[in-house]
């Protein structure tokens, strides 16, 4: 695996010690032209040995994701659900990571139509797909150049919607509409318009996902818990909530997940192959 002075942020990437054994993450910033709409670009390399497979899990940001792999250029958009992916041989993936309301400068399918959705490039830009690119780095300059010439304005909706989501994901136990209207400086009604049309998921969703992301995060960090204390720093109304929700969205218990992480960290469990 690549090393680099300071560890790529993790958050979303579920038990990330276990799976960057398997798999070398790089992320790096959009040109400035584009910075305003992409949030990064992400690339994924792996190779196993034959016959073995590996199962990686992420928990999704509200955003969209504009993906090169297995040679088709794909959008993906908002994953309400836990995301899963098998690995198996050798082969990488390129995805652009746009800002949470970002795509919908460049979609011409509403924002709340691609919700766990996996779509053709060209279905949802009506562009002529990029021929199919031999790395990462060719994989990168091509969606750019489709972005570029699509034009895109940011719009003040655009930095609003940005601004609400990421206030969620920093303040989890921002919970109410009532609270995030009031950061937005609108109605709660004119809120729900703005993260639907610009974002494609509402507050209630994103509160919940903010929430669950943030625990699972110091979680794999190894920080040792009280769910009781955690539950409560996060908004939720008691601990049986969190764990409901915790087990919905991951597919384990904090415990359990709290368990597999620290496993994944001894060194009985050897480096990658």
């Amino acid at each position: 695996m690549r090393q680099s002075a300071a560890p790529l942020p993790t958050r979303g990437i579920l038990h990330p010690v276990a799976g960057l054994r398997v798999f070398d993450l790089e992320r790096e910033p959009p040109p400035p032209e584009l910075a305003p709409f992409v949030e990064w670009t992400w690339s994924v390399r792996w190779q196993l040995e034959p016959g073995r497979e590996h199962e990686q899990a992420t928990l999704p940001f509200p955003s969209v994701n504009l993906v090169f792999e297995e040679g088709e250029y794909r959008v993906h958009g908002p994953c309400t659900q836990r995301f899963v992916t098998r690995l198996r041989g050798e082969g990488w993936v390129l995805g652009v990571r746009f800002r949470a309301a970002g795509f919908s400068a460049f979609s011409r399918v509403p924002l709340r139509e691609l919700v766990d959705q996996v779509l053709p490039l060209t279905t949802v830009l009506g562009v002529e797909s990029p021929p199919p690119a031999v790395g990462p780095a060719e994989a990168r300059r091509l969606l750019f150049a489709v972005l570029r010439a699509r034009q895109p304005v940011h719009e003040p909706a655009h930095a609003l919607a940005d601004r609400v989501v990421s206030a969620i994901g920093q303040e989890p136990s921002l919970s109410r509409v009532e609270e995030l209207a009031r950061l937005a400086g609108c109605s709660p009604r004119s809120l729900h318009r703005l993260l639907e049309t610009h974002v494609g998921v509402g507050t209630k969703w994103l509160v919940r996902r903010a929430r669950v992301q943030s625990a699972a995060e110091r979680v794999a960090r190894g920080e040792r818990v009280d769910w009781a204390e955690l539950a409560h720093e996060l908004g939720y109304a008691d601990q049986p909530h969190f764990i409901r929700e915790f087990r919905e969205q991951v597919g384990e218990t904090p415990a359990a997940y709290a368990a597999r992480c620290r496993q994944a960290t001894e060194p009985s469990l050897g480096q990658r192959p």
